[in-house]
């Protein structure tokens, strides 16, 4: 069998629940039925949140729009589906039928119904009859649902958000966890209330706001539903880095962060390393849709052999171990140090001379990349055709890419627009100036004068430079 040399225990004990590994399908199309969920777990999958259930709905055609970029299918998809349209005796009864035949997943079931706490405290007794092993609580939902008064609508108001989960928590006998909407300026301030609330964990983020596309043919809007479009939930990788932002501001959080609230963490892992970074900056607990919408429940073993092996490369030996481990590493920037320096460096052996790091940086950034002739001298900008470099020369021949180290700011943009791995570095090089930080300077300032000659001086003599 693939992976018997697994030495790291991924199993996890998230707020109660617990499960072989930290992998859990995410309340989406993957989770909608006892057969998809029992074929999850043959797959290897810790655990499932069942797709949110409910009063009945209808659901629409088209409902899946996708955002392809540069030859890669589904950065991101966006969707128009509301909660499961499967009656619910149905949904109920299969979910005991999963727990049943798979006594050491996670199953979680996902709910939302209309804002009465007659409604909630029934829902909440018939799931806990089926024997799950959790709740989640869906406050995030962006569309259809909104409108009618429950999923983003509540998440998008604290009082609400605390409300509706005292209300689940009157009759709750199995872990809570409230699922939060990034469709909101703030996402602490529906996390606390969810602690104020007594609920046992929390889940983020949901899909974002979000208009696929048009249609520059038709000029309809992706998805088309009988010629109308709307707003509808946005997930995938592309959403990866604002659900990580989201994380980080929960872990460090004075109420909601640490182990005060266990947190389980979504939206845009695709990969083990996406799955590792999510676990450092807080996540106790992973869910995944997109990616499974995209690949198939075989994913699986992939994320837990990937996530193993750099476990062991790192010496964790639990997955408690890895969660929240760069969250000392999240500062704000009035703490970061104005005199580290950092400088690109080419690798001259590497380059392709595609010369994308030139463009950019003397179109875009700090102009301190120079192409060099063979002679050694500096090429012009307005001598050299950078769209017909390459087409009738050899590689060899074509300027070379040097980085003037002296005017480097050390933006960074050469080294994310190079497509060569490796080729460009960035080097930390002393500045020869003095820790700073900029509530440091803010102080001294302040202290110094408020006049702008003497703030002037004052910069001057730290070696801060002025544009």
């Amino acid at each position: 069998m693939k992976g018997w040399w697994r030495m790291a225990d991924l199993s996890i004990n998230f707020a109660g629940i617990r499960s072989p590994n930290p992998f859990w399908l995410a309340s989406a199309p993957p989770s909608n039925s006892g057969m998809q969920v029992h074929r999850a777990f043959e797959a290897g999958w810790g655990g499932a949140v069942w797709k949110t259930i409910g009063a009945p709905v209808l659901n629409v055609s088209n409902r899946y729009g996708a955002w392809h970029y540069g030859g890669q299918k589904m950065l991101a998809i966006n969707n128009v589906e509301l909660i499961s349209d499967r009656p619910l005796e149905t949904n109920l009864r299969e979910i005991a039928e999963v727990k049943r035949a798979w006594p050491d997943r996670a199953v979680v079931v996902s709910a939302m119904v209309e804002s009465k706490p007659e409604i909630w405290h029934d829902i909440i007794r018939r799931i806990q009859d089926t024997g799950a092993d959790g709740i989640e609580l869906n406050y995030g939902c962006p569309h259809g649902m909104s409108e009618r008064g429950m999923g983003s609508a509540v998440g998008q108001v604290p009082e609400y958000c605390e409300q509706i989960t005292r209300w689940v928590m009157e009759v709750a006998k199995i872990p809570v966890i409230v699922k939060l909407t990034p469709n909101i300026s703030d996402i602490v301030m529906p996390a606390r209330a969810a602690v104020a609330a007594g609920a046992n964990a929390v889940s983020l983020i949901n899909t974002l706001n979000s208009i696929i596309g048009v249609d520059l043919d038709t000029l309809e809007i992706t998805p088309n539903i009988g010629g109308k479009g709307g707003h509808g939930g946005y997930a995938g990788p592309a959403v990866k880095p604002i659900a990580l932002n989201m994380l980080a501001a929960l872990g460090r959080d004075s109420i909601v962060g640490g182990s005060k609230m266990p947190i389980s963490g979504m939206g845009g892992i695709s990969t083990w390393r996406d799955a590792a970074e999510f676990l450092l900056l807080g996540a106790g607990s992973l869910q995944l849709c997109t990616a499974v919408m995209h690949y198939g429940f075989r994913i699986v073993e992939d994320l837990c052999d990937g996530l193993s092996n750099w476990m062991d490369e790192k010496g964790f030996a639990k997955i408690s171990h890895v969660v929240g481990g760069s969250l000392n590493r999240v500062s704000d920037f009035n703490n970061f140090d104005l005199s580290f320096r950092a400088v690109a460096r080419i690798d001259q052996q590497k380059c392709i001379r595609c010369n994308l790091c030139y463009v950019a940086c003397n179109d875009t950034a700090h102009q301190c990349i120079d192409l060099i002739a063979k002679d050694g001298s500096v090429v012009q900008p307005q001598s050299y055709d950078i769209q017909a470099n390459g087409k009738d020369e050899a590689v060899n021949s074509r300027p070379s890419v040097h980085v003037r180290e002296v005017d480097c700011v050390g933006c960074r943009l050469c080294f994310n627009v190079c497509p060569v791995e490796d080729c460009i570095r960035m080097i930390e090089e002393p500045s020869g100036r003095p820790p700073v930080t900029w509530g440091q300077l803010s102080l001294s300032q302040r202290e110094v004068t408020e006049d702008w000659e003497k703030m002037k001086q004052y910069r001057e003599k730290m070696g801060i430079e002025i544009h």
